[in-house]
């Protein structure tokens, strides 16, 4: 069991959900996909959310999920690519839990990730992907508390997280 939450931060493509989401079952551990609670509490993609109530209050409902994930078990969370861009975040997600960058060679996620899944990509496409890395990349690696890099095959990724959340935490 965890003492605290451990938050999977970086960019879209670069495994955080799918990482996650197989370390937490094989060590038996609480997973939660923040984008997809949201999209679940708000009835729709990320995509219709964004249609429908723009940016801002997606933006508004990743801080909200943070408040109320404070006090509950402490899980495996994956969250979404902009979450950390947002100081008051960054501030939740340290009191409550670690944090954990998958950083993933931007080459890698541009040769595989799927546009039409991420609102703020699809319109703009690969040249988007690659402004939104060279603007976040420097605040994931300064907000997390660990790295991975994820630049193999997703099995080598998941034995690269499960390494260091078994080496660093009491699991």
């Amino acid at each position: 069991m965890l003492e605290r939450h451990l938050y999977l931060i970086g960019m879209p493509g670069s495994g955080k959900s799918s990482l996650g989401r197989k370390v937490a079952n094989n060590l038996r551990l609480p997973f939660l996909d923040l984008d997809r609670r949201i999209q679940e509490i708000l009835n729709g993609t990320v995509t219709e959310i964004f249609e429908r109530y723009g940016e801002d209050a997606f933006r508004t409902a990743e801080t909200n999920m943070l408040i109320q994930l404070m006090g509950t078990t402490p899980s495996i969370i994956s969250t979404g690519g902009g979450i950390a861009m947002n100081p008051l975040n960054r501030e939740l997600m340290k009191a409550s839990g670690a944090i954990i960058l998958v950083d993933r060679p931007l080459e890698q996620i541009l040769s595989d990730i799927k546009l039409d899944r991420r609102p703020l990509l699809a319109e703009k496409g690969l040249p988007e992907v690659e402004r939104l890395y060279n603007e976040r990349i420097d605040t994931y690696r300064a907000t997390a508390d660990l790295t991975i890099v994820n630049g193999g095959d997703y099995f080598s990724g998941v034995d690269v997280l499960q390494k260091l959340i078994t080496d660093h935490f009491a699991v």
